[in-house]
């Protein structure tokens, strides 16, 4: 009994010595890979990690301080250490042992700082063991260090940590193992089943992990194995050219370089003896066929380099197959995956169109806003007015100014509003008493008026503001976007001004329908004369009218310097497509501004669409389809009656 308890008590005492000695030693490994440490590369830091790693604890702190940057060598006598800041000095710990070193200031160490490449795979390291961590912001960092760099090794360890208490957690961690076991699982069913539980997701990770399955390489062999998955068999001359499919075989050294007419003849001239070259008469040499059989015999001595004739050439092509084969050896696999991103790419392609159709309804929504007010002072009171644009500037500017008093955006917003409105109502009333009033019924008169004070305006913003751009800054609340996927999105600034443009819709229905100066607007728009027998000014509601469609318009200028630039060749950027949009919408008719608004941002984004390199092209393109489309419907898309249209 006695030898038992003294051998028990042996083993117990062997037992971590054992151990000790079947777990790699920090210290050592240290040693072992002390360059690679100081100077590490991405390409070659992974073994060096994993083997710190493999250390336990004491290695996952080294390379969480190295991560951290805060692993540095002690100047005095190299040590390796782990630094931490304490009372304006650096607290030093043995990196090998965690020996506490007391502190030293900071110029007595020399801090290590990997590149972001080496502290990804030192993270991807470190992601598997916080995989479980209790803190869960710890766990969120461990999944996105595995989603951006993952291995065979670490699909193991999530699935040892799939459970999770955070249900938004857990549900990314199930995303991860599918993606996992899509690139790294070794059972085919399992890869299938992975690929297939995605359906037709459209997210840009599950795409990322099917295009290695469809990766190809291009080889040439003489019969296809029976274990190969080729994507497809290439015809010589169609599929892939003559040159390319011979270089191919050149490149796997399945045939000898080609060898030019011009570069035969000059090596057979080069080996002439006795009248003959490789045994055939000069004479004879005329013939490509003696040229070629000269040569072969040339090469059988080891005179010159073996190449290929063109007869050779032709041979080789004819005996070996050219295949584009998938890097994935599983057929059942590639074809689970062709599969899947077909039906991925079909709902791309109309998420595409709604994404496409977003942008459309958001650029028809600017360009409503920007003609709103032209519809008033052009549709209904049918005057051109070129400087329409100025006072979008005018407006957009107004905001800038209020920016540099208010520092709040919300509230400089909330100010500027109604501030630009203010300003435009005032300039266009000016415009209207002092140019527009004494030009009515002369059109060309008014045109080129109102075109020279575009002018002067624009140079007067020069002179105020400069030509450089200034910064309108949205709200923090509109910074962003709406996003619904990866495809799918929209700017919260263009949902802003979408809004914007249905309240002036709404305010502009309410003025001319439902109150006094609506009521009498639409009594001088439609007859002049008989508006003043019944006591309405005709001048006086031509210049509130003329003011209310400038004031429309320095709110809109507000909104669209929220995302474009500020300067005084603003309101050009819109003054051809506000006339457009009235002008096909029908003059005089709001709801054709709003057709007209459509038409034209829908038609300028598809024209995008097709040419996106050129905008310049799809917008003349654009005007030459209004040109025609105006031929065939001149009074727009829905015509009101009345002064504006002639009536």
């Amino acid at each position: 009994m006695r030898l038992f308890l003294l051998a028990l008590a042996f083993v117990a005492l062997a037992l971590p010595f054992v151990a000790h000695a079947q777990s790699p030693e920090l210290g050592a490994v240290i040693a072992a890979h002390r360059a690679e440490i100081e100077k590490p590369s991405r390409g070659s830091v992974g073994p060096v990690v994993e083997a710190i790693a493999a250390t336990g604890p004491q290695g996952a702190a080294l390379l969480q301080a190295w991560a951290d940057r805060m692993l540095a060598l002690r100047k005095s006598d190299g040590l390796l250490v782990i630094t931490s800041p304490e009372d304006g000095n650096l607290k030093l710990t043995d990196a090998a042992t965690g020996t506490d070193l007391g502190t030293a200031p900071e110029g007595e160490v020399t801090l290590l700082r990997p590149n972001s490449g080496v502290r990804g795979v030192i993270s991807a390291a470190l992601a598997g063991n916080a995989l479980s961590d209790p803190d869960p912001k710890r766990r969120g960092e461990a999944l996105d260090s595995l989603s951006r760099r993952a291995d065979a090794s670490q699909l193991a360890l999530l699935r040892e940590a799939m459970e999770d208490p955070d249900p938004a957690l857990a549900a990314r961690k199930q995303r991860l193992e599918r993606l996992l076991t899509i690139q790294y699982d070794t059972d085919p069913k399992a890869r299938i089943a992975a690929i297939e539980s995605f359906g037709g997701d459209t997210g840009l990770d599950f795409r990322a992990s099917l295009n290695p399955l469809l990766a190809t390489r291009r080889g040439a062999m003489e019969e296809i194995p029976a274990d190969a998955n080729p994507a497809r068999e290439l015809a010589v001359g169609s599929d892939i050219p003559r040159d390319e499919a011979y270089a191919l075989l050149v490149s796997e050294g399945l045939a000898p370089a080609r060898l030019t007419p011009e570069a035969m003849r000059q090596t057979l001239a080069q080996h002439i003896l006795d009248g003959k070259v490789g045994g055939v008469p000069l004479a004879q040499l005329h013939e490509q066929s003696a040229r070629d059989r000269a040569y072969t015999a040339l090469e059988a001595v080891g005179t010159v380099q073996p190449a290929a004739s063109e007869a050779e050439v032709d041979a080789a092509l004819d005996r070996y197959k050219f295949v584009d084969l998938y890097a994935e050896p599983k057929a059942e696999v590639t074809t689970a995956a062709r599969a899947a991103l077909r039906g991925t790419e079909s709902r791309i392609g109309m998420m595409q169109a709604a994404d496409l159709s977003l942008d459309a309804l958001s650029l028809a929504s600017i360009y409503f806003l920007a003609a709103i007010g032209l519809a008033v002072t052009f549709g209904v009171m049918g005057v051109i007015n070129m400087a329409h644009g100025e006072f979008i500037m005018m407006g957009a500017y107004t905001g800038y100014v209020v920016q540099q008093f208010i520092a709040d955006r919300t509230i400089s917003l909330i100010v500027a509003l109604p501030l630009a409105f203010i300003v435009t109502f005032a300039a266009g009333v000016a415009l209207e008493r002092l140019v527009i009033r004494h030009l009515y019924k002369r059109p060309l008169e008014t045109l080129l008026a109102t075109f020279g004070v575009s002018i002067a305006l624009q140079q007067l913003a020069k002179n105020i503001f400069g030509t450089q751009a200034r910064p309108l800054t949205s709200p923090a609340w509109l910074d962003g976007a709406l996003t619904f996927n990866d495809v799918v999105s929209i700017s919260y600034i263009r949902i802003a001004i979408f809004v914007l443009a249905l309240v002036f819709l709404g305010l502009y229905l309410f003025i001319m329908n439902r109150t006094r100066l609506g009521l009498e607007v639409r009594a001088v728009t439609q007859n002049p004369a008989m508006a003043a027998s019944m006591g309405i000014s005709p001048d006086r509601i031509n210049m509130l009218t003329f003011g209310l469609g400038s004031g429309i318009a320095g709110i809109a200028g507000v909104a669209i310097g929220l995302f474009a630039k500020v300067t005084s060749e603003l309101g050009s950027d819109y003054i051809v497509q506000s006339f457009m949009t009235v002008v096909v919408g029908g003059v005089g008719n709001i709801w054709g501004t709003l057709a007209g608004a459509a038409l034209i941002g829908f038609l300028q984004k598809g024209i995008e669409w097709f040419n996106p390199a050129n905008t310049l092209a799809a917008q003349t393109y654009m005007i030459l389809f209004i040109i025609i489309f105006i031929q065939f419907r001149p009074r727009g898309i829905i015509a009101a009656k009345g002064r504006a249209v002639g009536a």
